[in-house]
């Protein structure tokens, strides 16, 4: 079996049980106790899995349950979230309606944005007046608005949201697992979030590495259901997936 092969069913294994022993292991893989030892030292090295005394026990999630002001999120993580909002906006093309989710990652595609032809919605007001000075032809979603991120939200945001269908959307989160999938922490931005979500054709979720292994309070996506733009290949788990696109940091 190869390296490879032995790492993901030994994250499989741990994955599934919560926590798994060395002999079980040498016994799965049918591989010396050795080089099984060797596997769990990187995995845990990477991330991926927490070594222990005779095996190893799955990473465990950390949790986020509030939001912070985003005055000090924006000085967070700024060179990963420019590259981050770079790329995403080379992704929109002429004549796409493009939903922009509020955030200081997506935040970071305006500054990015060549493509004036595509319309733009969006639920943050300081995006609107960005997009709009730049030549953009840009809505606003209508609702109550939220001071800590600078949001709109509430039912009447949700109910604006569906009448609409767009070809690309970019949203923030502040957690991400497998599991639990795209998570945030308050559920009047959450249904706002689902609702553009399921609005999209394409999804994509612009997240720093610092965001992944963390559960926040309100589920707004599965994890399968998006392209994830981030700064680098995240450990836990999550570096063999397809979705998730790795930038280089500038």
């Amino acid at each position: 079996m190869l390296t490879e092969e032995r790492f993901a069913k030994i994250l499989s294994l741990v994955e599934a049980r919560g926590s798994v022993t060395l002999a079980d292991l040498v016994d799965e893989l049918d591989a010396s106790e050795s080089t099984v030892r060797r596997d769990l030292d990187q995995l845990d090295s990477e991330g991926m899995l927490t070594r222990v005394r005779g095996g190893a026990i799955a990473k465990e999630n950390r949790r986020s349950m509030r939001d912070d002001e985003v005055s000090r999120r924006k000085s967070r993580m700024v060179t990963e979230k420019e590259s981050i909002g770079s790329y995403a906006a080379g992704l929109i093309e002429p004549d796409d309606f493009v939903y922009i989710d509020a955030g200081t990652t997506t935040e970071q595609m305006l500054p990015h944005i060549r493509v004036k032809e595509a319309t733009y919605v969006t639920n943050a007001v300081n995006h609107a007046m960005a997009l709009s000075a730049m030549g953009c032809r840009v809505f606003i979603l209508g609702g109550e608005f939220k001071h800590t991120t600078e949001a709109i939200v509430g039912e009447e945001a949700v109910e604006l949201l569906a009448k609409y269908n767009f070809t690309k959307g970019f949203f923030g989160a502040n957690g991400i697992t497998k599991k639990e999938g795209f998570t945030t922490p308050e559920i009047k931005e959450a249904m706002v979030k689902r609702r553009a979500f399921e609005s999209c054709r394409t999804r994509y979720v612009l997240a720093d590495d610092s965001k992944f292994g963390v559960i926040s309070a309100v589920s707004f996506g599965d994890f399968d259901d998006a392209e994830i733009i981030t700064d680098r290949s995240p450990g836990r788990g999550f570096s063999r997936y397809s979705n998730i696109t790795e930038v280089e940091n500038r």
